[in-house]
């Protein structure tokens, strides 16, 4: 278990550590904006027709103002940070009062709950040129307001409204920033960097205790652990959930803690990278053994295709999630996750078009699924494949065949095949042809046919009526008795059994009434060849003419 959180922490360092680099909030750009250049909202002049130009400090948005005001904070830049306040003049002071109240206990929203759309929240209540990001940590839960404004070059920008500075400067008396606070990382100091990792750590290893103990007293109350569905699924649940609770109750401890407001924004800011992967981690459980419960008593019901029908829910289901859970964590990175999933709608079209194998496959897993041609753990032949269905997915089916090998056939094609399905057969035919000797006579033969018959209306697994024996044919070798009847069988194993059973019934009964199968034979016939006794014409040779005739 310590291991496991110390594999955690590892990796909460890690992206801390790497986000820093980048200097985790907005870049501070590099040219500061003069406060003579802006004018309140009140006498704002009307935007131009043409589009305004983007903000050099990035404040379009309340979540773009609330993080370049805590960049320029950390970077101890008041000047720059000036340019985040409403107010014209003390904009240095004013940064400083903030920075103090917030240090003392003062708190913003955390990064993914501060709105990224350049108009705010317009349905919270307040005036729709304001929007809160906070408070100041009083008694009274003063709000930090931002107000929408415009400067001079018709953009529009957010900033800290006046009376959110009055209110900082009021309660400024009651705060106290040290003078000398040692080293410093990211913008805030060692110590309050410690205090808010060993809180984390102390929070975190408390909900691992809480779920041991708890696991421990449930495995010494259920005596069958292993075969307990509570213990089993409460297993599965703990780990995820404890997580998710550890990082929740941190966030609202960690918020309003009198440590630096960069580091707390900054730590609150990727922790819930931990909050979305233990939601996540646990419903993907939660499917998980839920999917397993289910296949467990459709199996036991002999429903095979309700198996598969669960196993590709449980798949769509695990994307489905891994894909919201991928959304937040880019959020939380500050991409914009609105653009890349409008994108994906106009990309839609052009990807289908070229991946039409794989949407001809994904209705073809529908198809099998809506018309039950198969089913898993069927023994059937698709095309020239024979064997048993092991799985079917949502792009393939594979099938085990009898030389134990696995074929894996692209469900547009496996819809499309003519599939002969083994597993659906409530009887087998039973239709053997038995040639008998000949010479017999018509006699023997009739008895033959009677015998036969009478083995399969004295055995109990052929169906009757129906079952019949017939003479049918003069073969080439044999006097061919056709049987036709139906075996009753479970499967086609019991039903080889069966089959077995009748044809040494049937051998038996021929054998004792000294009626012989026939076998493949031949006769060659010999007759004497008498040679001519004339000598043919055209063997007969020309005398060579003598000399001198």
């Amino acid at each position: 278990m310590l291991r496991k959180l110390a594999r955690l922490w590892a990796l909460f360092l890690l992206v801390l550590i790497a986000s820093q680099a980048q200097a985790q909030l907005l870049p501070t750009p590099k040219a500061e904006e003069s406060k003579t250049t802006e004018t309140d909202a009140a006498t704002a002049t009307p935007a131009p027709a043409a589009a305004p130009p983007t903000d050099p400090l990035g404040r379009e948005t309340p979540r773009d103002a609330v993080s370049g005001l805590l960049a320029a904070l950390a970077e101890r830049d008041y000047p720059l940070a000036a340019n985040y306040f409403e107010a014209r003049s003390n904009g240095e002071q004013l940064a400083k009062e903030m920075q103090a109240v917030l240090d003392a206990g003062g708190s913003l929203l955390p990064f993914g709950a501060l709105s990224n759309d350049p108009a705010g929240v317009l349905d919270d209540g307040l005036k729709p040129a304001q929007e809160r990001v906070g408070d100041l940590g009083d008694a009274g839960k003063t709000p930090i307001l931002l107000t929408h404004g415009t400067n001079r070059a018709g953009t529009r920008i957010w900033r800290i409204a006046r009376q959110t500075s009055a209110a900082a400067h009021t309660l400024q008396p009651r705060t106290k920033q040290a003078e000398d606070e040692g080293p410093e990382i990211a913008g805030a100091s060692l110590e309050d960097w410690v205090r808010l990792l060993g809180i984390a750590a102390l929070v975190f290893l408390g909900f691992q205790l809480i779920n041991a103990g708890l696991l421990f007293t449930m495995g010494r109350i259920i005596a069958d652990k292993e075969n307990s569905r509570v213990y089993r699924l409460t297993q599965a649940a703990m780990p995820p959930l404890s997580l998710f609770f550890a990082t929740v109750v941190f966030m609202f401890w960690a918020g309003s803690m009198p440590v630096s407001i960069v580091a707390r924004q900054l730590l609150l800011r990727y922790i819930g990278i931990f909050a979305w992967v233990a939601l996540a981690w646990f419903l993907f459980r939660m499917v998980d053994s839920v999917s397993a419960l289910l296949i467990s008593r459709m199996a036991g019901q002999e429903r095979r295709q309700a198996v598969s029908v669960v196993t590709l829910i449980r798949r769509a289901a695990k994307i489905l999630l891994l894909f919201i859970a991928m959304v937040a964590v880019l959020d939380t990175f500050g991409i914009d996750v609105t653009t890349g999933v409008a994108a994906l709608g106009i990309g839609g079209i052009a990807l289908a078009l070229g991946a039409q194998k794989t949407v001809e496959n994904l209705v073809g897993s529908v198809t099998l699924i809506a018309d039950k041609p198969v089913q898993v753990g069927d023994f059937c032949k698709v095309g020239e494949v024979t064997g048993t269905v092991e799985d079917i997915g949502i792009r393939s089916t594979r099938i085990r065949t009898l030389e134990r090998t696995v074929v894996t056939i692209p469900n547009g094609d496996f819809s499309s095949r003519q599939i002969e399905n083994y597993a659906q057969r409530d009887r087998f035919l039973f239709n053997p042809t038995i040639g008998v000797e000949y010479g017999i006579g018509s006699a023997k033969l009739l008895e033959a046919v009677e015998l036969i018959e009478s083995v399969l209306d004295a055995h109990d697994r052929i169906i009757k009526p129906g079952a019949r024996a017939r003479f049918k044919n003069f073969g080439a070798s044999s006097l061919d008795i056709e049987v036709f009847s139906y075996i009753e069988a479970a499967d086609l194993d019991q039903s080889l059994v069966i089959r077995q059973d009748l044809l040494l019934l049937i051998f038996a009964a021929l054998e004792q009434a000294e009626v012989g199968i026939a076998f493949p034979t031949s006769t060659v016939h010999l007759t004497p060849h008498k040679a001519p006794t004339t000598r043919p014409a055209s063997l007969d040779i020309d005398p060579a003419p003598q000399r001198g005739a």
